[in-house]
């Protein structure tokens, strides 16, 4: 079992109040979805980005907004529309006749937090310029790399595949992403309460920064701090393992979602005023970090069998490490 220092315990408190204040500020414009708000909390945390898919109308990007205005960073957001140009994300270098030469004017990605809105109404084409910034946080235009601000963070909402005028993200685009969460339509009383709220003034007008980059930056480096047990990281090795020789799945997770699912555990401790990860970390994220990677076989999708049943069974087959051996 490891021993908390001094200094580890300082850190995960300070974590623990600043992590409250911005759930407690993007709550107050979200009614009713604690775990969907925590959620995003630990991608956040976790350095990681965040896929949020659902119906129109119950908040996506409502929830993105209260994120971005949660915390005093720079913020840009992007439209997606059939129309839009992998330049129009990334940014062009466009030529200076006063100084004949040619001058980079960035594009929205150069930002701390970059919402973007209905993600899978763009081109795979325009999709993929994302790809860089997400994994490696630069960006490459006309053989310049330009390397981004940390925190950087993508927030991305989409509707269903099956709504009109979408497509599909591509899978690599997909496992970029560290969680993917749902929103769904809320309870008859939060949303009494939301026509309360949102009768006469949006929250969002009301909500003011409790936090900045430079505190989430701060709160990074308490998270990678959080231990890790080699059972643990073995635990997470055998899921993923398991999703790719699952007779269910014809597409398993990739060795990047291993690496993702320790970060969110990491976050997910923290949060928890741990500084160390138990198999119960690993297990509550399971779904939401690996379930959009995955590609059900047909005869899981002729019996209409969700990828996310798929991953719950595989978390009951899997042996549990020691729960002790930290």
């Amino acid at each position: 079992m490891t021993l908390r220092t001094t200094d580890a315990g300082h850190g995960l408190t300070a974590l623990t109040e600043t992590a409250n204040r911005i759930r407690a500020a993007i709550e107050s414009v979200i009614e009713g979805k604690p775990d969907a708000v925590r959620l995003t909390l630990t991608v956040l945390l976790a350095e990681g980005h965040l896929l949020i898919e659902d119906v129109p109308g119950v908040g996506k990007t409502m929830l993105a907004k209260a994120l971005a205005r949660s915390v005093d960073c720079s913020v840009r957001r992007i439209q997606f529309t059939p129309d839009l140009l992998p330049s129009d994300i990334t940014g062009v270098s466009a030529y200076n006749q006063e100084r004949r030469e040619f001058e980079f004017k960035p594009g929205p990605v150069f930002a701390n937090i970059v919402v973007g809105d209905e993600i899978n109404r763009a081109s795979p084409k325009t999709q993929s310029a994302l790809l860089e910034c997400m994994e490696e946080r630069q960006v490459t235009v006309d053989g310049t790399t330009y390397v981004l601000d940390s925190p950087f963070m993508v927030i991305a909402t989409q509707n269903p595949v099956e709504m009109e005028g979408t497509y599909p993200l591509p899978e690599a685009q997909r496992d970029r992403f560290t969680a993917r969460i749902s929103l769904g339509y809320p309870g008859p009383e939060a949303e009494l309460e939301m026509l309360e709220t949102h009768g006469s003034i949006s929250p969002l007008d009301q909500l003011e920064p409790v936090a900045d980059a430079r505190d989430v930056a701060k709160l990074v480096e308490v998270i990678r701090s959080v231990h890790v047990a080699e059972a643990a990281r073995h635990y997470a090795i055998d899921l993923v393992t398991a999703t790719r020789t699952e007779p269910a799945l014809r597409l398993g997770a990739s060795p990047r979602a291993t690496l993702h699912l320790i970060r969110a555990a990491r976050a997910h401790a923290a949060l928890n005023d741990r500084d160390y990860v138990l198999p119960d970390d690993i297990q509550e994220l399971a779904v939401p970090v690996l379930a959009h990677r995955l590609l059900p076989a047909a005869e899981a999708q002729i019996e209409r069998r969700p990828v996310e049943r798929t991953i719950v069974d595989i978390i009951e087959r899997v042996p549990v490490p020691d729960r002790q051996r930290r």
